[in-house]
């Protein structure tokens, strides 16, 4: 850790690291909530080693009112406080030390330890928010058990929870009652919860693979308690899934989840009692879309399997955070994709990743999966630790295959059972588990940036050999200036000409398995009995998060789009001509004015559009084109508009050119009857709403009147919402009066008022910042409400790139006033939306300086928060 001056910002480091000088062995806590919330923590704690160093605890915004060393009150010279804790100048070996502190819930507003949403008090406490709290050693490696005592008035807080089990419930008398919990595992402080207030619940029971009997609770307030069920459903498959797949039993008697209303995150795995933000519980066909019901199954399941891959096994430290994320996201996404299409699924998450996170690789925040530093911890829940942690986790299943994976998770499940530990750890189980050596492939938690794989093919027709030469490299980024080889799988096939896969044989020892493993800067590859010039597949199912350049021909892409078995790989070949020709004509857009629409790929797309294709979700994904955040990626200096303006002429030339076949498949999976949200109905949706989106582009009065007859007819959302969102980029009178309509009737339920938040900021429209503005003093708006800051600031920032990047920079200077007044609020959420500026140095000189001025304001803002001064600093760069 770094000394830094006052009101510089403190950088930690994971070469700093040293492990806890105490431990806290037991916790008892005793809240007496109120609008002054009094909390008396009562812990025992042992030193560690034969050190003499003082008691450190962590704490802020904390007011402390008694501090007792084994019973006896500490006079003030014995320890001393500052905004960032307390310390205790000497202390035994072994002793019970008694803090008392006040803190205030309702004026909590950063949503971080113990606020009040509602009606409700809540928690959230990871990463570093027990010390709102009391004074604690607020690290991930100090684990104790924990024995929590709730005291509140029953009338108001009828409902009393925190993690473990409920051992006693009193009647306190005057209205007051109390319950304590008993949390029989030890957990760090992160995992704590506590939730009060007058929820109502919905109950179940799972029984184990051992034959126990689970208590199953989702928590809500009383009118969304019809819209659990799903999520109920969810979990069950979840915790039956986990069984089946990882062998992981829950086990406690009790599993418990709450959603509410006001929350930074999507949801918290604190141990039995997972605190989730209501857009992942609450769900019907009305009020939520298809992708709603596969967000909640999806993130139930993550939060679930965390009881193992981030409760039983913890992180050492929050530069190990990816540890239990990323294998967990890896794990929330076989599931869904079991629960769903495979292929779909894994074309969803790649989209998330190359969109997100490669943005974030060739940017100022690029960090490893593993930070080597932080100055603001909440900053680093990214994509990078998140899904690129979960590709680097597939990528060991891929080199060691599902059943060494198997054996390799059993071993780290068992040998650090109730411990904190690391990557390395995680990897160490690994290898012991398969007698393999993965030492160059931990490279992948130590090195940022996005390795670009440029493959070259080769075929000897007498020789009957084809050899594939792959060469790696990987940019600098910030702070690391070269890098060491990656070692990189590459899934692989080789189609002959009638689409059949030749069967592989090898000249040169690598694994008798279609995954190449990539280890040397430069490396090549050479197949036998090759009996004509194949047409490589590679990266199938995106085996490694990498981008690759492959030496084939225009007609070979095609004919992969065609041809291949692999989903992903399918998919991947219609992006990858999508982004040719769409480059090709945002050249010639920038340079005559105009531009051409190539006949060769209406013809192929054409060719797609009337495939018969089992899987419509897949069909769906694969007429879509690369969205303009992707495309934004290949060009040098992004023009918003030119982007813009070819995807919008590429859209409209198909629908004229396959009006009458996007019809026919509109009306084919145009199902009139009850809604059903099974895997078959949702592909279906998908793909009739795609098509509808196509026909939308066409111009005259049909096409509006199609889009407004399935908005007022729709019997669900999904279709709803996907009719109100093109009548918003179309514009007119037609849109105002829809989202009247949509707002009149759903302006009581916050998560669908959401959803109309989001659509108008989504809107291409030339008035969609003034819009925005308006909205801002709409009663459906909430600054202090992280989901609708998300749906309508955030979408604007983050997704809305022609109107965000409009060239007067209006909407940058808002964004700025918006970031400096949510970062007095909630800098977790401000520090979000400012990264909406992170890549400014990618555009015209005009932009660049236009989005500098903002930057420069906002850093020189008195008082601003770590969270936003360290993305600010690092967008901006060194003086």
């Amino acid at each position: 850790m770094n000394d830094a001056s006052p009101g510089e910002p403190r950088t930690v480091f994971l070469k700093d690291y040293k492990a806890p000088s105490f431990r806290i062995l037991t916790t008892a806590l005793h809240f007496d909530l109120d609008t002054v919330t009094t909390v008396r923590a009562e812990l025992h704690i042992q030193r560690v080693g034969l050190h003499k160093d003082p008691l450190r605890l962590d704490g802020e915004a904390l007011q402390l009112t008694a501090l007792r060393l084994d019973g006896a009150e500490l006079v003030t010279s014995a320890y001393s406080l500052d905004e960032q804790g307390l310390s205790v100048t000497s202390v035994p070996d072994d002793f019970m030390l008694t803090v008392e502190t006040r803190i205030k819930p309702e004026e909590n507003s950063e949503l971080s330890g113990l606020y009040k949403t509602a009606h409700n008090f809540c928690t959230q406490c990871e990463a570093e928010g027990f010390r709102r709290i009391t004074y604690y050693l607020d690290r991930p490696d100090v684990l104790s058990r924990f024995t929590t005592t709730i005291d509140a008035d029953r009338e108001h807080f009828p409902v009393l929870l925190s993690n473990g089990n409920l051992i006693e419930e009193v009647d306190l008398g005057k209205g007051r009652h109390r319950a304590v919990w008993e949390d029989p595992l030890p957990k760090p402080s992160y995992l704590f919860a506590l939730v009060a207030g007058p929820l109502q619940s919905i109950e179940d029971k799972f029984k184990t693979c051992s034959g126990r009997n689970v208590s199953l609770h989702i928590y809500t307030e009383a009118h969304n308690i019809s819209k659990c069920e799903h999520a109920m459903t969810s979990l069950k498959n979840a915790m039956a899934w986990d069984e089946t797949q990882y062998g992981r039993e829950y086990d406690l008697d009790r599993y418990m989840i709450v959603a509410v209303d006001d929350f930074n995150m999507g949801a918290m795995e604190n141990k039995g009692l997972n605190v989730f933000n209501t857009q992942y519980v609450l769900a019907d066909p009305e009020t939520a879309s298809d992708s709603d019901y596969q967000g909640i199954e999806g993130v139930i399941g993550h939060e679930y399997f965390h009881n193992w891959s981030g409760n039983r096994v913890t992180c050492r430290d929050w530069f190990q955070l990816s540890l239990k994320e990323g294998f967990t996201v890896f794990r929330d996404q076989q599931f869904s994709a079991d629960m769903g299409s495979p292929g779909v699924k894994r074309i969803h998450d790649v989209n998330i990743l190359r969109t997100h996170q490669f943005r974030e690789d060739a940017g100022p925040m690029a960090h490893p999966v593993r930070p080597q530093s932080y100055q603001e911890i909440n900053n680093f829940y990214t994509t990078t630790v998140y899904n690129k942690g979960a590709e680097v986790v597939r990528m060991l299943y891929h080199l060691l295959g599902a059943e060494g994976f198997r054996k390799g998770t059993d071993l780290y499940f068992e040998k650090f059972d109730g411990q904190a530990v690391t990557t390395d750890d995680f990897v160490d189980a690994l290898e012991q588990a398969n007698n393999v050596e993965l030492h160059q492939f931990r490279r992948w938690y130590d090195q940022a940036g996005t390795p670009l794989v440029e493959l070259r093919s080769e075929y000897d027709a007498s020789a009957q050999t084809y050899t594939l030469h792959a060469k790696q490299s990987c940019a600098a980024t910030p702070g690391q200036a070269d890098k060491q080889p990656f070692q990189i799988p590459i899934a692989i096939a080789l189609l002959g000409s009638e689409g059949v896969h030749i069967p592989l044989t090898f000249a040169t020892q690598i694994p008798e398995r279609t995954v190449l493993n990539l280890r040397q800067a430069e490396q090549s590859f050479t197949f036998e009995n090759i009996p004509e010039r194949p047409v490589p597949s590679v990266f199938r199912g995106f085996s490694a998060p990498v981008k690759f350049e492959l030496d084939l021909s225009r007609k070979e892409w095609f004919f992969l789009m065609v041809h291949d078995t692999d989903p992903f790989a399918r998919w991947e070949a219609a992006q990858h001509m999508a982004i040719e020709v769409l480059l090709g004509m945002i050249e010639q857009l920038q340079q005559q004015g105009t531009a051409t629409v190539p006949e060769d790929y209406i013809k192929a797309y054409a060719d797609l559009l009337n495939s018969d294709l089992e899987d419509a979700a897949f069909h769906a994904e694969i007429l879509t084109l690369p969205s303009e955040t992707y495309i934004a990626e290949f060009m040098p200096v992004i023009d918003p508009e030119a982007i813009h303006a070819a995807r919008q002429q590429l859209r409209v030339a198909l629908a004229e050119a396959l009006h009458e076949e996007y019809s026919q498949h509109y009306q084919d999976c145009n199902d009139t009857g009850p809604y059903r949200n099974d895997a078959a109905s949702i592909a279906k949706r998908s793909l009739k709403n795609t098509c509808l989106a196509y026909l939308a582009q066409r111009q005259g009065s049909a096409s509006i009147t199609l889009i407004s007859y399935q908005f007022e007819t729709a019997n669900n959302m999904t279709d709803t919402i996907a009719a109100l969102s093109l009548l918003c980029d179309l514009g007119g009178p037609t849109r105002d009066h829809a989202l009247q309509t949509f707002y009149k009737k759903w302006s009581q339920d916050a998560l669908v008022v959401n959803k109309w938040l989001r659509v108008q900021a989504a809107s291409t429209q030339a008035d969609t910042l003034e819009r925005i503005q308006g909205l801002i003093t709409h009663p459906a708006f909430n600054i202090r409400n992280p989901n609708k800051v998300r749906a309508l600031f955030g979408t604007f920032a983050h997704g809305n790139s022609l109107r965000f990047h409009e060239s007067s920079g209006k909407a940058y200077h808002w964004l700025a006033e918006q970031v400096l007044q949510l970062d007095k609020l909630n800098p977790q959420i401000a520090a979000r939306l400012v990264s909406a500026f992170n890549h400014w140095r990618r555009y015209d000189d005009h932009r660049q300086s236009l989005i500098r001025k903002e930057l420069e304001k906002i850093l020189s803002t008195a008082e601003l928060s770590p969270d936003v001064r360290e993305i600010t600093s690092k967008s901006l760069g060194p003086k």
